[in-house]
């Protein structure tokens, strides 16, 4: 089977997922985090009328510069009857809508207010003023299908009237452990066990990207447990295994998959942590084997996992969060992987300083660090102070 750079591996992904969820109407109330699923048009032009963007004097702006007679005001939520003809001025509040006839606003603090009369500096046509139609245009596409609904997609969906919208259903995706010295994390395990974080993990990690997580029981390694598990796994939108996908004698989930007809798009990714990454479709449900250690679960899921889950769900585009930051130390690796390695970037994100870890079980390095260092597979160095590739967590 393929083994692939970091690159080839997530265009894979993104070229081969599509969504599989339907569609249902929700609350506007209930829409934040959601996949869009319909287009959003203008209903009318915004802003529907020109408006002021500041206090101050709407003014013909021939008229200026000189001392104008105000003849009335203007505030938010009210409209001038009335015209600014030659040589007056109205009184304006930001966000009210422009007299007829005047071009253009003078902020308040540049006037000299003398009774009924206002001085003001020379303004030019448009100052201050927000044309009608400048934001949208009635008819226009506004938000198109597969958008994410953040705070400002609410905001619009709110501005033209949406009380209930069309989104993608969330993907179901079912998180299933494998390995025999996994434990349940309610109990006390013994030295060789571990508790069974990398399911919770994922479960967290499943609902940030969108999706609906249900944790199946741990998979023993034998192919009758890792066969019933995983057949169970396959009835969700998406399966998520967690270990077993090395080149061990115990390592039976490729195996397996295989004996039910699975399609392997590639089964190695260079990079680190998380070189045994598969990535496949079975009985129509695409799946994820992630390496077994917690810090490769995390950062494949990451990587590639989160992409399939939003693609899944709808989302037209799937972008990691990546910056560039400077360095506060030296740092070498051997080149020919990509790490994504944990770090902590500063409070403005303009440093990042690589975190001490134990390898790819250190969970506590992972807990500390606030994002991951991408050291290219290309570079062997960089020195302090040098700009190096983040993904913010």
């Amino acid at each position: 089977m393929a083994t692939l750079s970091f690159r080839d591996a997530r265009q894979c992904v993104i070229e081969t997922v599509r969504p599989a969820a339907g569609i249902e109407e929700v609350r506007l109330e209930d829409a934040c985090g959601r996949v869009l699923a319909e287009p959003i048009l203008a209903d009318r032009d915004y802003p529907a009328t020109a408006r002021s963007l500041r206090d101050g004097f709407a003014v013909r702006s021939e008229d200026t510069p000189g001392r104008l007679r105000v003849t009335g005001e203007v505030a938010a939520g009210a409209v001038f009857a009335g015209n600014v003809k030659r040589g007056e001025a109205v009184e304006i509040m930001t966000g009210a809508p422009v007299p007829h006839s005047a071009d253009a606003v003078v902020m308040v603090e540049h006037t000299k207010r003398d009774g009924e009369f206002v001085s003001v500096p020379a303004a030019k046509a448009g100052q201050f003023v927000n044309p009608q139609g400048s934001e949208a245009r009635a008819g226009a596409q506004l938000l198109p299908p597969g958008s994410r609904l953040g705070y400002a997609e609410i905001a619009m969906l709110a501005a033209v009237g949406k009380t209930s919208v069309h989104v993608y259903k969330q993907p179901r995706v079912a998180v299933l452990a494998t390995g025999d010295e996994i434990v349940e994390i309610s109990d006390q395990p013994l030295a060789h066990q571990v508790r069974n974080s990398n399911a919770y993990s994922l479960a967290a990690q499943v609902r940030t990207a969108g999706g609906i997580a249900e944790i199946l029981p741990v998979a023993r390694d034998t192919e009758a447990s890792t066969r019933a598990l995983i057949e169970q796994g396959l009835a969700f939108d998406l399966l998520l295994i967690s270990g077993g996908v090395s080149a061990g004698k115990h390592d039976l989930v490729e195996r397996v998959l295989a004996g039910l007809g699975a399609e392997f798009f590639f089964d190695r990714v260079l990079i680190q942590p998380g070189q045994p990454l598969v990535f496949g479709r079975a009985r129509g449900t695409f799946f994820f084997g992630l390496p077994g250690n917690p810090a490769s679960t995390m950062v494949t899921f990451e990587l590639f996992a989160r992409a399939g889950i939003e693609l899944l769900g709808g989302r037209r585009e799937v972008r990691l969060p990546f910056a560039l930051a400077r360095l506060a130390a030296p740092f070498r690796h051997k080149p020919g992987l990509t790490r994504f390695l944990p770090a902590r970037l500063s409070d403005d994100g303009s440093e990042v300083t690589p975190e001490p870890w134990q390898g790819s079980s250190d969970i506590p390095a992972m807990a500390r660090a606030n994002a991951l260092l991408v050291a290219e597979a290309e570079r062997e160095s960089w020195e302090a102070g040098d700009l190096i590739r983040v993904l913010i967590k």
